[in-house]
């Protein structure tokens, strides 16, 4: 008896509702951009979504009302000089550029405004634990999800200092309930907590597929014209993807 193909990634997607989780990534917001400019033009639209650091950012807003070519947008006019604010502190940059830029750019206030449920991840610094935000002000906790050990000063979510998102929970999961179907877009760079162990595998979970991009440029605060290149291989090879057969793990290389 001859086997069932396996579906491709755009029928499971379309088969049944699903939540959108995007990695953390340090400058990888503008891969995930690329997701889900093509998502979008799919009509694949999630029905809730979540994120860690460069996650946070582009789920967040997109959950607050964005579509994705607005975020393109916003990220491809991005220059150095719309958040490089030296200050004395714990972190080179004192953040109140990417703060400004943030709340300018974010069409709701609160988490309760968004279009779809959000979950926004954290590292509360006092007690060195993830904290999962899903209500109250959207801004602080995306801008805490985004600070980046060394590169920005902590951020107050409430009552809580925090930073990064990535630094304990890198795929940016912990805040959708189990049983959810996922699609999670997985950032494959190294993490700098992971140092000589070579880049962070995309992690297993019931009910999740993996997407993964390999051979993105990378893109730094120094290096802000690679964004756009980042940008277009992720749109390519999303594109691609979509008509791979579904597995744990739909990985493509960037063209």
């Amino acid at each position: 008896m001859t086997a069932s193909p396996s579906p491709t990634l755009r029928e499971h997607l379309a088969a049944e509702p699903f939540a959108l989780a995007l990695s953390s990534g340090f400058f990888g917001f503008f891969a995930h951009a690329g997701v889900l400019t093509v998502l979008e033009d799919e009509g694949l639209l999630p029905t809730r979504a979540s994120g860690s650091s460069a996650g946070a950012l582009v789920a967040g807003c997109w959950s607050a009302g964005l579509d994705a070519p607005a975020i393109a947008d916003t990220f491809l006019e991005l220059r150095r000089e719309d958040f490089w604010d030296p200050a004395p502190g714990l972190g080179l940059l004192r953040g109140e550029r990417f703060r400004a830029r943030l709340d300018e750019t974010l069409p709701c206030a609160t988490f309760e405004e968004c279009r779809v449920p959000l979950a926004v991840s954290v590292f509360e610094l006092r007690g060195r634990r993830t904290q999962v935000v899903e209500a109250g002000p959207l801004a602080p906790a995306i801008h805490a999800s985004c600070a980046f050990p060394g590169m920005f000063q902590p951020v107050r979510v409430g009552a809580r200092s925090c930073l990064d998102g990535g630094i304990a929970d890198r795929p940016g999961t912990l805040g959708l309930p189990e049983g959810t179907r996922v699609l999670y877009h997985h950032l494959a760079s190294r993490s700098p907590w992971r140092r000589g162990k070579g880049p962070m595998p995309a992690p297993r979970r019931g009910g999740q597929v993996a997407l993964v991009i390999e051979g993105l440029p990378r893109v730094s605060p120094f290096r802000l014209d690679a964004g756009r290149l980042a940008f277009e291989a992720a749109r390519r090879a999303t594109r691609d993807a979509l008509d791979r057969p579904v597995g744990a793990e739909v990985r493509v290389r960037a063209p």
